[in-house]
């Protein structure tokens, strides 16, 4: 594996993480969409999203933060199309992020209708920020994002591709959010609300199978690189993507906990390293496949793409010494929250 490739999996591994992590944070968020207003099991609901998510939310962005940096740094010629292309979908999904942060600070500062507005603008943001950085994955897995090209504020993203996958997004954070929840409300010894999420997450989950279906379609229109790759290299992951999805819906309708976090996270998890495995060597694909000549391509591979070797090494240092100075504190933080042992 080359210095490129390794750093090309680091970044991936981040965006794995915030995936996760941060696809809770907000999936949390849109699920007080849902929760019944004016009543004591409503506030029961948002009650217990906000203690399982307030102690780890804002921790959650660390990993956002440590793309953009891999990206920039290790990948800077990618970095500059992608910011480019898709500068209206990622400054929206921005501001949903400090929106997001507004609304749930200040419904905690503020009382009557005040606070009841903050909830909303939280809620809403936590859409907002999920919906559009799955437009942004959208289309750049449609080959859409050209280094040297200079598109319109819509034309790279505003499609069927990346609208379907931003949905997909939305979906996906509601889904592991309310597993998360399941499982913090059942510790808590909170079985009406452990129902309440349990069946929001069998709702989502259906709702999320149907965009990835649609979403296979599109793909197959709009991405025929990516498509093939998902049918070929990839198809391993999908398989097991599918294979622990379908063990978590299970888990979710018999009631057992056992085993359903491990699951569910591992459904979402092999469905990125699917999309990442498909899209080798490239870092901005190509739509078609086979790819025409390099020249016409407009494509950017990861060795091509790549930065200087000495920065590529100092990417790879700084990871590991993350790993062994940031990790630990992440884990015992997220350890402590799953005790409910923080305020």
């Amino acid at each position: 594996m080359s210095k490129a490739e390794a750093c090309a999996v680091i970044l991936l591994a981040g965006a794995t993480l915030y995936a996760v992590f941060g696809g809770a944070d907000f999936g949390a968020g849109i699920l007080t969409l849902f929760t019944p207003r004016e009543s004591e099991i409503g506030e029961r609901l948002r009650h217990r999203i906000a203690y399982s998510l307030g102690p780890v939310w804002e921790a959650n962005h660390v990993w956002l933060i440590f793309c953009l940096v891999v990206l920039w740094t290790a990948f800077p010629s990618a970095f500059g199309p992608i910011m480019e292309s898709l500068y209206l979908p990622l400054t929206l999904a921005a501001v949903g992020i400090v929106l997001r942060g507004s609304g749930f600070a200040f419904g905690h500062a503020f009382t009557g209708k005040a606070h009841d507005r903050a909830e909303l603008v939280f809620a809403f943001a936590s859409v907002i920020t999920p919906f559009f950085m799955g437009c942004v994955v959208g289309a750049i897995a449609s080959g859409e994002v050209v280094p040297g090209n200079d598109p319109s504020a819509f034309s790279a993203w505003f499609d069927w591709l990346p609208i379907i996958v931003g949905l997909l997004f939305v979906a996906a954070s509601t889904y592991i959010a309310s597993v998360f929840l399941v499982v913090d409300a059942e510790h808590a010894e909170e079985e009406d609300l452990s129902g309440w999420f349990r069946r929001a997450a069998v709702r989502v989950a259906v709702i999320a199978g149907l965009l990835a279906i649609a979403g296979i379609f599109a793909a197959k229109e709009q991405a025929e690189f990516i498509f093939d790759g998902l049918k070929g290299d990839a198809l391993p992951l999908v398989i097991a993507s599918l294979l622990l999805g379908g063990l978590a819906l299970f888990w979710l309708l018999s009631g057992r906990l056992q085993g359903l976090r491990v699951f569910a996270v591992g459904a979402f998890v092999t469905m990125i390293w699917g999309w990442g495995v498909a899209q080798f060597p490239y870092l901005l694909p190509p739509a078609d496949s086979p790819p025409p000549a390099k020249a016409d391509c407009g494509c950017l591979t990861i060795t091509d793409g790549a930065g200087a070797d000495p920065t590529l090494t100092a990417v790879m240092i700084v990871f590991v010494c993350a790993l062994l100075i940031v990790g630990p504190s992440l884990a015992y933080l997220y350890k402590l929250s799953q005790q409910q042992l923080l305020e």
